[in-house]
């Protein structure tokens, strides 16, 4: 426009009828027919790649906690692998469709389903970020791959009040001004409740599951894996977002309250894919998009 002044924007192709996730953008120029220049100033950089695997089905299943016991469970909304019920085992996950983009992730997510007015409201978005954070640089450049078959459970569905020991919180689209919370909170019309749920990152280096479902991992302490878990794989970060704002009274989850909000993780990328993206990714600390590429 001969302003000086232009714009560079990075994307990624999502697997919705939303369009696109805006991951950068930058402006260049200050006006006045000056040549563009580049910003100065460090560049952050970030370990992480991601999945954008939106909402599937919905089943009162969880082949984690009741594995083999259909309608064992309150109703949960699975995002990710198309075929997941009560009897799903890794082989099940890995020979299914997935709606993920990437596609080859055929990995299986679930979180306890959202109603407003006591009717089922599913997820417009279902992100699903891979990152080297929490710990010290020396520990990401040893994260290893999630091993294929790992279990996860993040969150207390069985929570009576706010739990501090679940890394989670309930917020609004473009109004920051709102604060978070543990629980629902109101948000203003245009906007959308969003939830935010970290999974634990350092493993035992030995089990895909154990008998509560959270042992077998842990969140980091001091900037590194306790040595009960020393094996520092990449957090998975669940965000959801939800078409629903104003009073939060008029919402529930299938658990509970808003501070039951919990999460399923059943981990079916290939090996060799999730080795690539933990290499290229997070050890280096570079930003990567659904492709596993910067």
């Amino acid at each position: 426009s001969g302003s000086g002044r232009y714009v560079r924007l990075h994307a990624t192709a999502r697997a919705t009828q939303w369009g696109v996730s805006l991951w950068e953008f930058q402006v260049y120029g200050v006006g006045g027919g000056a040549p563009p220049q580049p910003p100065t100033g460090p560049i952050v950089r970030v370990a992480e790649f991601l999945a954008d695997c939106p909402f599937s089905h919905r089943l009162p299943d969880d082949p984690i906690v009741y594995p083999g016991l259909p309608g064992a469970s309150h109703m949960h909304s699975f995002m990710g692998s198309r075929v997941t019920d009560a009897y799903t085992d890794v082989t099940d996950l890995l020979n299914g469709a997935s709606n993920c983009n990437p596609a080859i992730d055929t990995s299986s997510y679930w979180v306890p389903t959202f109603y407003v007015d006591n009717q089922p409201v599913e997820p417009v978005t279902g992100i699903f970020y891979y990152l080297g954070e929490g710990v010290s640089d020396a520990v990401r450049e040893q994260t290893q791959p999630l091993p294929l078959g790992l279990r996860i459970v993040a969150g207390n569905a069985r929570a009576t009040a706010p739990d501090a020991t679940t890394i989670s919180r309930w917020s609004c689209l473009h109004h920051n001004e709102a604060g978070a919370s543990k629980d629902f909170l109101t948000c203003p019309a245009g906007s959308m409740i969003e939830s935010y749920l970290d999974f634990p990152q350092c493993w035992n280096g030995r089990d895909l599951d154990s008998a509560d479902h959270k042992s077998h991992m842990a969140y980091p302490v001091n900037n590194g894996c306790p040595s009960t878990h020393p094996v520092h794989v990449p957090k998975l970060r669940q965000v959801l977002r939800y078409p629903a704002n104003g009073n939060p009274a008029r919402f529930r989850l299938s658990s509970g309250a808003g501070f039951t909000m919990h999460g399923d993780f059943f981990n079916a990328w290939p090996a060799a894919e999730m080795e690539r993206r933990v290499r290229d990714c997070i050890r280096p600390k570079i930003k990567c998009g659904v492709n596993g590429t910067p």
